[in-house]
């Protein structure tokens, strides 16, 4: 039984960090990369991302502008964290996707095993964290 890696995608965006906060903490700058949603910045906070396999439920865990946010993500388990470094006049943003089950569990949404998905997952995280530096630049 082997538990799925955490995906780490790393991106430096040529911005100063709060601008990017505002794309990474804002219904209207998430929605501009990521998906459509109604987050609020208050842990506790239950909201929806409108994913293609329809609204996954989301709780806010961590909120502490302008360096990070974190949050669960649908019914499986898993935990998004967005990292905000400030790097001069530019900034690092990391997303870990966390919280992966057995690599041959089923996750229930999509019906395959939790490695396919994964990897699936994290060619998918690539082209999002690209568009958030297209978006913000």
């Amino acid at each position: 039984m082997a538990t799925v890696q955490d995906i780490t995608q790393k991106v430096l965006i040529n911005a100063p960090i709060q601008k990017v906060w505002t794309f990474v903490s804002t219904p209207e700058g998430i929605a501009s990369w990521f998906m459509p949603n109604d987050i609020d910045l208050k842990v506790g906070h239950e909201f929806h991302l409108q994913s293609p396999f329809g609204p996954s439920p989301c709780k806010v865990l961590e909120v502490n502008p302008p360096n990070k946010l974190s949050f669960t993500w649908d019914t499986e388990g898993w935990v998004v964290e967005f990292l905000l470094k400030e790097m001069g006049d530019q900034t690092e943003f990391t997303v870990i996707h966390s919280g992966w089950k057995d690599s041959e569990e089923i996750i229930g949404k999509a019906g395959e095993k939790a490695a396919i998905i994964r990897d699936r997952m994290n060619q998918g995280w690539s082209g999002i964290v690209a568009r958030l530096e297209e978006v913000v630049s």
